[in-house]
């Protein structure tokens, strides 16, 4: 399984972008995708997830109801609509994926739920 985030970029504060992280290997159907985000000096932290089977999505307190994730699965393609972006938001979003497991439902906010990494995208939010 390969993943191939891309969409990032220079923004300013106020503005909106949109990720895609393409999938080839598997079909995200029978897959779990996230997207995590790792700012400078810091550790890489949880964003967003999505279940295999759809259905409610997960964020990061933080962030629900500015981050929005979804998937298309016609395209096996994940996004991550982001608005009113901050220069807090500055960072590298990577895209994640895993096999399906009821655990998910517990699990989706940590790094070792995730089997498949992409390579990230970076996200500059200027003030």
């Amino acid at each position: 399984v390969q993943l191939q985030a891309s969409g990032g970029g220079l923004v300013q504060t106020g503005d909106s972008l949109r990720l895609s992280c393409v999938i080839s290997g598997r079909t995200i159907s029978v897959l779990s995708t996230g997207w995590f985000r790792q700012a400078p000096g810091k550790e890489r932290e949880f964003v967003a997830g999505l279940a295999w089977s759809g259905g409610k999505p997960y964020y990061a307190d933080s962030l629900e109801g500015r981050f929005s994730i979804s998937r298309d699965t016609a395209i096996n393609t994940v996004y991550l609509q982001m608005n009113n972006l901050a220069p807090d938001d500055t960072a590298l979003y990577y895209c994640a994926a895993e096999p399906p497991r009821p655990s998910y439902t517990r699990t989706y906010s940590l790094e070792s739920t995730y089997n498949y990494w992409g390579q990230g995208t970076l996200v500059t939010v200027s003030s």
